[in-house]
């Protein structure tokens, strides 16, 4: 299960800390955490709704999962749904693309084209 494409939303700003650093570290709640959450494809839409509502400047980032090794975990969280995890700084190397995600007509963001 840690092939594949998964994905993180982040503010723009952030986001430009860690492609001049060359890392990324995590937001303010990965870093309380201790992993860098991530949500597949499937949960990406519900994670915007639930914790970014109404957030612009985000970006949705898409990472190879396969990239990451063991550092990768696929754990239960949000009605027992299995969420990908990253116990670790997520280098800039895994990242397949970056694409806005803004705001629609009816307030939720809009998403582009995910695996």
């Amino acid at each position: 299960m840690a092939g594949g494409v998964i994905y993180k939303i982040v503010p723009e700003s952030l986001w430009a800390e860690a492609r001049a650093e060359g890392l990324f570290r995590g937001a303010a709640i990965d870093l309380t955490d201790g992993y860098i959450h991530f949500s597949t494809a499937a949960q990406a839409r519900e994670t915007a709704d639930r914790h970014f509502a109404g957030q612009k400047g985000l970006l949705l980032v898409a990472v190879e999962g396969a990239a990451l090794g063991d550092a990768l975990k696929y754990e239960p969280s949000r009605g027992g749904d299995l969420f990908p995890h990253l116990y670790a700084h997520l280098p800039m190397g895994a990242v397949l693309w970056e694409k806005p995600l803004p705001l629609g007509p009816d307030g939720r963001h809009q998403f582009p084209e995910m695996a």
